[in-house]
């Protein structure tokens, strides 16, 4: 959710720090700041607002030093003000030390009472404050930065991803991590902390992921990490496998609109090496589960949050239809409070686009918890979920900037039709009917790439969107998730309400949504009931709607029904899902220009939640 970046070297530490965190700005954030110690004291400049406010503010009032922490805040606790703002400085009557701190402190009140009383005076809303002060406090006995810092982590009740530094010890970071991703970038006379290994790649490809329960010393010329219970760790060194330049705009206007256009490769990438076309299945290398032991399972549980949920409802049909194996989908936020009764036969798959959203980590630990087999579906190589599940599949994806999830979406639904047929093919499933599936993936990287030439005219039914009060989507079968998808997507990128619903739902309650000022996307390609939309589209047009309808190259009945038709080519009913999201992508993002809104960065939102 929020960003980090620490550094302690020989170099100039804030064109660094600003740096990092412009590299962090897709996670979502309302105010930024940094501090650096040199000579005995901090010095810190913070601001609400976007990363510039603090680069401008930074030009007029230079922030010199070689060891210094930054943050960009989404806010908890206060409103984003230029003093809940991190840093947050500890000490009774100077600043003794800084802090940055992602998460939550859910025993923040009773700490600031006792801290208050204590003598130490609070200067924000936030309950990231606090450490600052326990760490002041605790120096006043341990005279050690390190110490101080792992002495007072167990009165921390909540979540943290934090990095502390004081002028006492100059050249010394500290983080720590309970359920906030933090890593250690490796450099050569230098060290980085951060959130996340975009903030790192441009200095360093050797990072370790910290876990639970790991505190770190970094100086310029190394690192120690232990574990507050367990004493020192060995650290496990990985690699960034993606280039830093990944994450640059190049020739685009937004990260959105080139992540949507990156989709085919996405794809491509998504199935390589997974696909069996010989045996007509496909093959995955991380699932850790032998053949008979999938046979075995009777039940799959698909969680997930937002567009990931959304994944995982396409993966239902898919996995039903294709494999007859029951699938229920589950909020990973409902999933996790609830006592649902899996029994031992029950496989359970968690998705997430970061690996460290704090919803699923809770409910892949829960499904842990029960004894359950639990398999991952993830981008981020090295994320939380990645290491604690059983097994999993990893996107390859890339890096995906833009804060409204569409690549991955993508690349996660290419997982789960992989899935589908490599379960299908070990219940029955012929190998006729699995090679009309491999020959279909293998024809939908250039199928979506033919979708993309849309793109004129969805900007075209951008205008109508973009004046409505509110907008339906519907989508009937594997298209129904689609449908919900398109509309999270809308409302995410232009702050419009739409709603999805399943098709032959319209009649059932949202028709009388229906009027002049209403849009409603169908999602209508040929499909076995394509009848049955369109008599939804009948609907809709005898009550005035407008209708704005996807559908198949040739279609000679929807051109004349909708007010603006969008042909997407003739496609297997499989991977009709990756075609009809892309144009639903666009017209968010065209929407979102004619109302101009920030694309890649929308109000409230962020790109890893890793709160509850």
């Amino acid at each position: 959710m929020c960003g980090i970046i620490g550094y302690t070297g020989e170099r100039d530490a804030s064109p660094i720090l600003i740096a990092g965190l412009r590299r962090l700005e897709y996670r979502g954030y309302d105010s930024a700041g940094a501090a650096t110690c040199r000579q005995g004291m901090i010095d810190i400049r913070k601001r609400a607002g976007r990363v510039h406010v603090l680069e401008e503010l930074i030009d007029r009032e230079p922030l010199p030093g070689v060891h210094g922490i930054s943050h960009t805040r989404w806010a908890t606790h206060g409103p984003a003000t230029d003093a809940n703002a991190h840093p947050h400085l500890g000490g009774r009557s100077q600043a003794e030390v800084a802090i940055v701190h992602n998460g939550v402190i859910e025993n923040h009140t009773a700490l600031r009472g006792e801290l208050e009383r204590a003598g130490f005076r609070f200067m924000s809303e936030t309950d990231s404050e606090v450490i600052a002060h326990l760490i002041a406090q605790a120096l006043e006995e341990e005279h050690d930065l390190f110490e101080a810092v792992k002495r007072i982590l167990p009165r921390l009740e909540g979540t943290y991803g934090l990095v502390a530094i004081s002028p006492a010890h100059p050249g010394v970071l500290i983080g720590a991590r309970m359920g906030s991703p933090l890593l250690v970038g490796m450099g050569e006379g230098e060290q980085i902390l951060a959130s996340d290994a975009s903030a790192v790649a441009p200095h360093t490809r050797q990072v370790v992921y910290l876990q639970d329960g790991e505190v770190a010393r970094l100086t310029p010329s190394g690192f120690d990490l232990v574990h507050r219970d367990r004493g020192v760790v060995a650290p496990r060194v990985d690699r960034i496998d993606w280039r830093p330049d990944a994450a640059e705009l190049g020739r685009h206007a937004h990260y959105m609109i080139k992540e949507i256009r990156e989709q085919p490769a996405t794809l491509v990438d998504a199935c390589r090496g997974r696909i069996n076309r010989r045996d007509a299945t496909a093959c995955f290398g991380g699932l850790n589960l032998t053949p008979r032991a999938l046979r075995r399972v009777r039940r799959v549980v698909l969680i997930g949050c937002g567009t990931s949920w959304h994944a995982a409802l396409v993966g239902e049909y898919l996995i039903e239809r294709i494999a007859h194996l029951p699938v229920e989908v589950e909020f990973a936020s409902e999933f996790r409070y609830r006592n649902a009764p899996l029994d031992d036969r029950t496989l359970v798959f968690v998705l997430s686009q970061s690996g460290e959203t704090a919803d699923a980590l809770g409910a892949l630990r829960e499904a842990n918890r029960l004894g359950h087999p639990t398999l991952a579906i993830v981008n981020t190589v090295g994320s939380t979920i990645a290491r604690e599940a059983m097994g999993g599949v990893y996107l390859h994806a890339g890096i995906e900037v833009g804060v409204a999830s569409t690549k991955a979406f993508t690349a996660q639904i290419a997982v789960l039709t992989l899935l589908a047929l490599h379960l299908g093919r070990l219940r029955g499933l012929s190998f006729q009917e699995g090679l009309a599936i491999v020959e279909a993936l293998e024809e939908a990287p250039g199928l979506m790439q033919d979708t993309l030439n849309l793109e004129p005219l969805a900007n075209q039914a951008a205008e109508p969107i973009a004046q409505a009060r509110s907008v339906l989507f519907l989508g009937r079968d594997l298209l129904y998730p689609v449908a919900l998808e398109g509309a999270l997507k809308l409302t995410e990128v232009t702050y419009i309400p739409a709603h999805g619903y399943a098709a032959a739902e319209m009649k059932h309650g949202p028709i009388a949504l229906v009027d002049e000022t209403t849009p409603c996307v169908f999602l209508a390609p040929r499909c076995s009931l394509y009848a049955k939309t369109v008599s939804t589209i009948e609907e809709v047009r005898a009550r005035g709607g407008i209708v704005v309808a996807i559908g198949t190259e040739g279609d000679r009945v929807l051109p004349g029904l909708a007010s603006i038709f969008l042909p997407i080519p003739d496609a297997p009913e499989v991977i009709q899902p990756f075609l009809c999201v892309v144009p639903l992508q666009m017209l968010a993002y065209h929407v979102g220009l004619r109302l101009g809104r920030d694309i890649d960065k929308p109000r409230n939102l962020a790109k890893s939640v890793t709160v509850e």
